[in-house]
């Protein structure tokens, strides 16, 4: 029987290492080990236990929090391994007995995190000079080699034993679906017809074939395994531009207050109302005398407005997602001098070279990612008082909508938006284009006309008139529109909406990001809801249990 998500309290995603269940984090000058013991009794919802390094949600939540520990607090660290400390098991995927008790909402959402945080690997290898090498020790399956294949080099034990295996489809009659089917063939490039045996069998790959087929970089006898990986480790270390001496910065717990219907930060509110299905995400700009050097920003550390922004928006954002799933229209707001947000702009362009602001930076743009992969409508409401500029712009960019109230007899009061440098690249979305590229489908001729604005405050008219808002309504119908805009929407099938938006919001071009986002997603959720798979006979409702599934053998 599913388990429905008012069952349980709600799920925290702020963690530290002393809090840790699953993972052990260890350093040993320029490398980092991230070895998995996950415990068997500390799964996040009653029900389950995680054997063989099985893994929940908790699990992926001390995986995010520790790649973040690595980014910020050890910038000594070049290169991070991957292991497990459990004999003859490095991972053995998502806890099936988890899946099969579990709401579909809630398997999406565990689905979606665990996405992001394989990508953000990818992320930090390709931005940060930060290299992953998994050192996969023993069986490797499902989610575990998925992990696997976000690293940028997988060494296998070559013990006659381990294997590495996707065996979702043969076994659980669903998809690999945190990448693995877009990974191994865009990533790794495994051949198709090598890739579909890979698939469809349940004991996976070992020894010479794994390295043959592509599954693997690289196979290594139980003696030299240690010595090999803590070589390489260290020649992709060599390769990285992070500092070797400069000193960290301490990711103190965040301050949020979390109030019924509220959440409340230092830098950002959101004020939740279920009667109306949505919430106001309110985003004030820096305020007070800001670092402008390199000295005064490594010492503000995790207080420095962009970097505790960051913090704290990914952390509202992952909350409103999992706990707060029947609110479907989330409102962006921003308040504070728009002046500030472009002087803060000015120096993350500056100095995006030093690592702390790079990974200030990357951090600013995983979180706008999530917000462009949430499941939710997204409306931008441009009011007096707003400051969507520059990086703060990027919020109403990412929207499905903007509304941009126009005062044509109160000037000094008319809100206005104002492009700046960072809106031209400074955080890619997943397709690797500006939100600029993505509005205006990179035609040049549009773009230009947005480049040569900016800096400049623009007022409802003005922005409308070079496409950059939705609607300019007039303070006499802004009510009014905003008003029918939101009940409209609300009203609408969610699903429906989910796959609308996820469709108009990724119009460029594809990649894995997209594959794996778009339609491996898509197909794994509706796979999810079918009985093939969650039926009282399907194969995740009886596996473990000695019965066989009973498949309906219509092709769909």
């Amino acid at each position: 029987m599913e388990t429905l998500l008012s069952d349980f309290p709600p799920v925290d995603y702020q963690t530290s290492p002393a809090q840790y269940r699953h993972w052990q984090l260890s350093f040993n000058g320029p490398v980092a080990t991230l070895a998995a013991q996950f415990d068997e009794d500390g799964g996040l919802r009653p029900g389950y236990k995680l054997k063989l390094n099985s893994y929940d949600l908790g699990v992926d939540i001390e995986l995010n929090d520790a790649l973040n520990r690595i980014r910020f607090e050890h910038p000594e660290v070049h290169s991070v391994v991957l292991t497990s400390l459990r004999e003859k098991v490095f991972c053995s995927g998502a806890n099936i007995f988890m899946l099969g008790v579990s709401t579909h909402a809630w398997k999406v959402n565990f689905c979606k995190f665990t996405n992001e945080t394989r990508n953000s690997i990818e992320d930090s290898s390709s931005h940060s000079g930060l290299k992953f090498i998994a050192a996969v020790n023993g069986a490797c399956a499902g989610g575990g080699y998925e992990l696997a294949l976000a690293c940028d080099e997988i060494i296998l034990i070559d013990d006659r034993s381990s294997a590495i295996s996707l065996p979702e489809v043969p076994l659980l009659g669903v998809l690999p679906g945190t990448g693995g089917l877009t990974r191994i063939t865009d990533k790794r490039h495994v051949r198709h017809d090598l890739a579909d045996i890979f698939c469809t069998t349940t004991e996976g790959v070992r020894g010479q074939k794994a390295k043959d087929w592509r599954l693997v970089d690289e196979i290594v006898k139980p003696a030299r395994f240690a010595a090999r990986v803590q070589e390489r480790a260290l020649e992709l270390a060599a390769q990285s531009d992070r500092p070797s001496s400069a000193s960290g910065v301490s990711l103190a717990p965040l301050q949020v207050a979390r109030g019924k219907s509220s959440l409340e930060y230092q830098n950002l509110d959101v004020v939740i109302d279920r009667a109306r299905r949505l919430a106001t995400f309110t985003i004030r700009a820096p305020r007070g005398p800001q670092p402008m050097e390199l000295p005064a920003i490594e010492a503000a550390g995790a207080s420095w407005y962009p970097l505790a922004l960051a913090r704290e928006l990914e952390d509202a954002i992952l909350w409103m997602r999992t706990n707060e799933i029947e609110i479907g229209l989330w409102l962006m707001k921003t308040q504070g001098n728009a002046a500030d947000v472009l002087a803060m702009d000015t120096v993350l362009l500056k100095f995006r070279e030093h690592w702390f602001v790079r990974e200030t930076i990357g951090l600013l743009r995983r979180t706008l990612s999530r917000l462009d992969l949430s499941s939710r409508s997204l409306f931008a409401l441009i009011e007096p008082g707003s400051c969507f500029a520059g990086s703060l712009l990027e919020l109403a960019l990412a929207c499905d909508r903007s509304y941009h109230l126009a005062l044509p007899d109160d000037a000094a009061r008319a809100p206005t938006i104002t492009v700046g440098g960072a809106n031209f690249g400074l955080y890619p979305m997943v397709t690797g284009q500006s939100r600029l590229e993505r509005r205006f489908y990179a035609e040049a001729s549009a773009l230009e006309a947005v480049r040569a604005r900016v800096g400049q405050p623009l007022d409802a008219d003005a922005a409308y008139a070079i496409g950059m808002v939705t609607s300019n309504p007039d303070d006499i119908d802004w009510t009014d529109e905003i008003r029918i805009a939101t009940e409209e929407r609300v009203a609408m099938s969610p699903d429906a909406l989910t796959g609308m938006e996820a469709n108009l919001r990724f119009n460029g071009p594809e990649n894995l990001f997209t594959r794996v986002f778009g339609r491996l997603t898509a197909w794994q959720n509706w796979i999810f809801q079918r009985p093939n798979a969650v039926g009282e006979k399907g194969a995740l409702k009886v596996y473990g249990k000695g019965d066989r599934a009973a498949f309906d053998w219509t092709r769909v």
